[in-house]
């Protein structure tokens, strides 16, 4: 599977202090895209997805889907954090299905 990644994902991840998250993450994201296996994620809301990651304090990331083939990876958080970045990243997937100039 194509997987894709937000300025606001990179930013996210880059800024984990936690090494062995960032590395689990990293790993994560290599599967899916040689086996397309997701792993544990949750459908939150129409289009927002999340990838849970098992390590505390429960590590999240959002995506969303692009023509069924990509994976488009928005922006991660904590289970501590889910509320306000499940509204959040809703807002960035609205506004990119807004854009039409969009090239992912």
């Amino acid at each position: 599977m194509q997987v894709s990644k937000t300025k606001e994902f990179d930013s996210w991840l880059k800024g984990l202090k936690d090494e062995r998250a960032k590395s689990a993450i990293l790993l994560r994201i290599l599967r899916i895209q040689e086996k397309d296996l997701l792993g544990d994620f949750k459908r939150l809301a129409p289009n927002v997805y999340e990838l849970r990651i098992h390590l505390k304090p429960g590590y999240r990331v959002y995506f969303t889907y692009r023509n069924n083939q990509l994976l488009l990876l928005i922006g991660g958080g904590t289970k501590r954090t889910q509320s306000r970045d499940i509204d959040k990243y809703k807002r960035i997937i609205k506004a990119l299905n807004n854009d039409r100039n969009l090239n992912l």
